[in-house]
């Protein structure tokens, strides 16, 4: 099931799961509504670096996985399990969630065959807690789960806004790398030695840029910030994920068009570097 991969292709994969969830349901449906921005005669599918899309046989999207309405480890397995099919052809996977708890299996493939793996994590929360009301898997525990497995080189963190004690604990036990909000720059370098692997919360955007999202954190980045942090950090990018819309908050389609620009950058550098 490699769906024709090969190395140098970028695959594109819907991971529609959003009952790991703390406050809202509707993630799940964002797979779909990306991919309607994405091809909607609204726009098209070149990026600003030139690298057009849909004129590349190299872009190919994959499908979503068999996760909607599952809860637990078995979608996490699944997860896993799909992410490492489509990166041991060599490709480059860019996922779409979901919330955010499909990054722990997103990342865990890749860290299986990236060694040195650096992850670049772009949110308004820090995602560290230890367990949440519905479990260890819960999407604002991912990155404690990776943490633990000890094989992540360096997580940094851009646009924290919302660190409490708990969490502020996990990340000095973790080594975490925070760049929160009050402290952000927009000339800031980041920078990495090795593969890294990009995971973009779309809450970390202020509401103004992206209301389409469970939990509405006033103070974000704005779409510009973040689009040019994709082109201009140092490092390989050998993966990513793009996280949390909800297409029940989302008014005309405005976040979900959002998701679709960031999938074209994010693709462009795929595919380009």
């Amino acid at each position: 099931m490699s769906h024709d991969l090969t190395k140098g292709d970028v695959a594109l994969m819907g991971v529609p799961l959003d009952l790991h969830s703390s406050f809202l349901q509707g993630p799940a449906f964002a797979p779909g509504r990306i991919r309607e921005a994405l091809h909607s005669g609204a726009a098209n599918l070149t990026a600003e670096d030139g690298t057009d899309l849909g004129a590349t046989e190299r872009f190919k999207d994959t499908g979503d996985l068999d996760v909607f309405e599952m809860m637990g480890q078995e979608p996490i397995d699944r997860i896993e399990a799909g992410a490492a099919t489509r990166i041991e052809t060599g490709a480059r996977l860019l996922s779409l969630g979901g919330d955010h708890s499909v990054a722990y299996p997103l990342i865990k493939a890749h860290a299986d065959r990236y060694e040195g793996l650096n992850i670049l994590h772009i949110d308004s929360h820090p995602d560290l807690y230890d367990s949440q009301q519905i479990g260890p898997l819960g999407h604002g525990c991912p990155f404690a789960r990776v943490m633990e497995t000890g094989k992540i080189k360096r997580l940094v963190q851009i646009g924290i806004r919302t660190m409490n004690a708990h969490q502020q604990e996990q990340a000095d036990k973790f080594g975490v790398e925070v760049i929160d909000m009050r402290n952000w720059r927009a000339d800031l370098e980041i920078s990495f030695d090795g593969p890294v692997y990009l995971s973009l919360d779309l809450d970390a955007l202020d509401p103004a840029f992206a209301p389409g999202v469970s939990h509405h954190e006033p103070g974000g980045l704005s779409t510009r910030e973040v689009i040019d942090l994709i082109h201009r950090f140092k490092g390989q990018l050998v993966g990513a994920d793009i996280v949390e819309l909800n297409p029940h908050r989302d008014p005309y389609g405005m976040t979900a068009m959002v998701a679709a620009k960031f999938v074209k950058e994010i693709g462009a550098r795929l595919l380009t570097r």
